[in-house]
């Protein structure tokens, strides 16, 4: 795909990782970013800046970043993940793919889908498997959804490392979910031993 306007719900960690690490790549026309901390008085000047300084369209609303992105990537926190996806779906354009990074249960991802679905867009699910800051762009994540394998054609074309799991919403995070109870398991009885 040529000219895609990549868009970021969520200018944190991992959205600002995100955004910097794709603006530049084949194919990439323009990355923007949203952000409630782009309307919050204490916040408001060194996220805008931050923005501006790494040429990423900082968005005055959830509206303006859904009409000037063909890809969306949700970058939020895991009980933000609903939310976010009922305001996009009220503004997305038909055609737009929205890729959901969140740490989220497949129950929410699959009411997340229903409803990016439903208005026209083409929803996939991403398990992030490991700690965005390391690896950056890299980050190992496994995809889910009806459009998941289209998508990975062209994360990977991005340095990606974005793998099919499943066409089934809800593998990737059951997945993701797992292996996360089973590190940190392992981790607390190493602690606690």
């Amino acid at each position: 795909m040529e000219n895609i306007r990549i868009g970021l719900i969520g200018y944190g960690e991992v959205g600002k990782t995100f955004a910097l690490g794709l603006k530049s790549q084949p194919g990439v026309a323009a990355c923007a970013a949203w952000d409630i901390k782009f309307v919050s008085a204490e916040v408001r000047g060194a996220e805008l800046a931050h923005a501006t300084q790494g040429g990423i369209m900082a968005c005055t609303s959830m509206l303006e970043l859904c009409q000037a992105s063909d890809l969306i990537i949700s970058a939020v926190t895991a009980s933000n993940t609903l939310a976010v996806a009922q305001e996009a779906s009220r503004h997305l354009r038909p055609g737009t793919t929205f890729l959901d990074l969140n740490s989220a249960s497949p129950s929410t991802k699959q009411q997340c889908a229903a409803l990016i679905d439903a208005c026209g867009g083409a929803y996939v699910e991403a398990g992030v498997m490991t700690s965005v800051p390391p690896y950056g762009i890299r980050v190992p994540m496994l995809l889910g959804g009806a459009q998941a394998a289209a998508l990975s054609l062209q994360l990977t074309a991005w340095g990606m490392d974005a793998k099919v799991v499943s066409e089934r919403l809800g593998v990737a995070s059951a997945i993701k979910m797992c292996r996360s109870v089973m590190i940190k398991g392992l981790e607390a009885m190493v602690i606690e031993s």
